[in-house]
């Protein structure tokens, strides 16, 4: 499908460039699974939370675009926090996302062996009762040894669009 996209954005005459080629980008839009009132995002269901966040941060604007399913008071409450590490640190991984009130699982394929990102790692589906302090939760968890990165996407996002039966709504 994104070969599909690419195609035909050549085709209408809209240039396709690598990060390497543009560094920085204009413009980034995406979803989320969970979005909260300060614009604290849930990411990584998909399992590339790791490439979206360094979009993300490459772009002088993110924008989401959600529908009001994926809107939440406080972020933890419809799906777990995705957690991408590396393979030598998975024990402690675990063990310290437990620490931090995690119910960590190993996310796996339909044929039940371990999910690999794109960057060759493994996925922890960290489920938490609720995230009340998600900057302080984004800081704990990447100082972890062994976490490549994590799917709380904190003070990137600059505007939300919110999509439900009561019509748009503009965060």
């Amino acid at each position: 499908r994104q070969r599909q996209m690419c195609i035909r954005d050549r085709e209408l005459g809209i240039p396709i460039l690598t990060l390497e080629q543009a560094a920085q980008l204009d413009l980034a839009i995406d979803g989320a699974d969970e979005i909260d009132p300060q614009l604290n995002l849930i990411k990584g269901l998909g399992g590339a939370m790791l490439r979206e966040k360094i979009v993300a941060a490459s772009a002088r604007k993110f924008v989401i675009i959600a529908g009001s399913n994926k809107y939440v008071k406080v972020l933890g409450q419809q799906c777990p926090v995705p957690v991408e590490v590396v393979r030598f640190g998975l024990p402690l991984c675990m063990q310290r996302l437990t620490a931090l009130g995690a119910r960590p699982v190993l996310r796996r394929t339909s044929n039940a062996e371990p999910f690999i990102t794109d960057e060759g790692n493994l996925i922890l589906d960290c489920h938490f009762e609720r995230i009340p302090e998600a900057a302080a939760l984004c800081t704990a968890i990447q100082d972890i040894p062994g976490v490549a990165g994590h799917g709380l996407f904190v003070g990137l996002t600059h505007c939300a669009v919110i999509a439900g039966q009561e019509g748009l709504r503009i965060l």
